[in-house]
This record gives C-alpha cells, sequence and structure tokens, in this order.
C-alpha cells in the first residue's frame, strides 16, 4: 500500500465481483487547519488544490485512478442523477447512479447518512446523501427507482450505510420529529426521549435502513459515529467546539 494511500472502511455486504467502494475517514490528505487532512469538500473554503487531490488520493485507493471522480453539489434534496461520461461533474442533487467503468461516484457527508448501492449481476451501483430532510423527502426511494431504470433489480441491489452521526449524538428538537413524523408516522420509534424538555434523540441511520427494508433492499449498517470518533469530521462537533468550519467525508463506488 502507498503511503499516499488514504484509510477507508469496507462493509462485507459490498464484496461482490466488479464492485470496489470505500468510507473514508479524515486521514490521508493534504489539507491542514480545520481540513486536516483528507477534506473532499469542493464547496468549502479549504485550498481546491488540496481538495483535488484528496479527492484523487482516495479514488486511486479503491482503484480509480483513471476514473471521472463524479460528484453533486449536494442540497438536501431526493433528486437522483444518472452518471455517464462527459456530464457536468457537479450538478445539483443527492444522489448518484450508473452503469458506465471509468466513473468515481462520490458523496460528501459530515454527519449525515452516506449509502452506497450496488446489483453486481446487472452492474449498477449507486452512492446517497442522506440528512434527515433528504431522507424524509425520499431520496432512498428516489435512488432506488433511478437504479432499476438502469437495469437493477430490486432482488439484486445491496445497499450498505456508512459512517454518521448516531443516536446517542444527534439531539433535535420537536420541529424535526414532526416533520420526520409527516413524511413517515411510522418513523416514531426512531426518537427517544431525551433528558432535556422537549428535546429527543434520533436514529438517522436506523431511520434510512428501515426505509430500505420497507423497500425490500438487503442492507447492512457501519454503526461508527462521527460525532464522538475525532477520526471522521462532524459538523455538529465543529459547531459545538466554535470551528468556523469542518472538512467533509468522501465516500466512493465504483464499477471495475
Amino acid at each position: 500500500m502507498s503511503l499516499n494511500t488514504p484509510p477507508f472502511l469496507t462493509h462485507s455486504l459490498l464484496d461482490l465481483p466488479g464492485i470496489r467502494h470505500g468510507f473514508f475517514t479524515r486521514h490521508g490528505g493534504v489539507s491542514t487547519g480545520d481540513y486536516e487532512s483528507l477534506n473532499g469538500g469542493l464547496g468549502s473554503k479549504d485550498n481546491i488544490a488540496f481538495v483535488t487531490e484528496n479527492r484523487a488520493r482516495a479514488a486511486a485507493a479503491i482503484g480509480g485512478e483513471r476514473d471521472t471522480v463524479m460528484g453533486l453539489y449536494q442540497i438536501h434534496s431526493a433528486i437522483a442523477l444518472t452518471a455517464r461520461p462527459g456530464d457536468e461533474q457537479r450538478r445539483e442533487g443527492d444522489a448518484l447512479v450508473t452503469s458506465s467503468k471509468n466513473l468515481t461516484l462520490t458523496i460528501l457527508t459530515a454527519d449525515c447518512v452516506p449509502v452506497v448501492f450496488a446489483d453486481a449481476k446487472n452492474g449498477v451501483i449507486g452512492a446517497a446523501h442522506a440528512g434527515w430532510r433528504g431522507a424524509t423527502l425520499g431520496i432512498v426511494s428516489r435512488t432506488i427507482e433511478a437504479l432499476l431504470n438502469l437495469g437493477a433489480e430490486n432482488k439484486n441491489i445491496r445497499a450498505v450505510i456508512g459512517p454518521a452521526i448516531q443516536q446517542r449524538s444527534y439531539q433535535v428538537g420537536e420541529d424535526l420529529r414532526n416533520e420526520v413524523l409527516a413524511a413517515t408516522s411510522w418513523a416514531e420509534t426512531f426518537f427517544e426521549i431525551d433528558e432535556e424538555e422537549a428535546r429527543y434523540r434520533f436514529d438517522l441511520p436506523g431511520y434510512v435502513r428501515e426505509q430500505l427494508r420497507r423497500l425490500d433492499i438487503e442492507s447492512a449498517a457501519l454503526m461508527n459515529d462521527t460525532y464522538s470518533d475525532e477520526k471522521f469530521f462532524s459538523h455538529r462537533r465543529a459547531t459545538h467546539q466554535n470551528l468556523p468550519d469542518t472538512g467533509r467525508l468522501i465516500t466512493m463506488i465504483r464499477l471495475d
């Protein structure tokens, strides 16, 4: 392994022929200061050359050194787009799907839920950014629809949820809870009453995984907490520490 290869996490559910994926930590890049070191956020105030190098290192780590790194300008939406060679690299949306090789699909998070999808039999992959708002709007189901439109089959799709803020660290107010329940009345079990009045602890990764279950998608989840584990970037932790900004974690998937 090269000294320039950043560490990343995988899940055995996606140990499939022709599929490579990685959930990267904040380590192994070239950024400095609040962005140290593998910041993937092109929209941050980091040096753009550092961010570009970080993204290239991450892509190379999963075998995509010759790929186009295809990402999004993420807007907490339910927009799932198809990626093809030659497409604009930063369209607005929150999920990408493709059946093309030589593209490394890229999602950025800093507490929100990253999800990667693969149908190895039909050669279709996807990646989604699911914050609480995007999740309630339907980004998970829209991503599945986009995968099916490319020839994936529901029975063959597998999904893995990466590192995200876990329930113990995610205190929310009644307004957020009410919006989630208005969209999905079954979601009440994913809120625990907090010690602080009118506050709850929201299991966002569990909520996303339940959506996958209801869509008959086989799934798994990494349980790493981006807030409490400092090897990950966390927007909420940075806010609590009064930092001006934080980096963005890189999640990638590609077809070999």
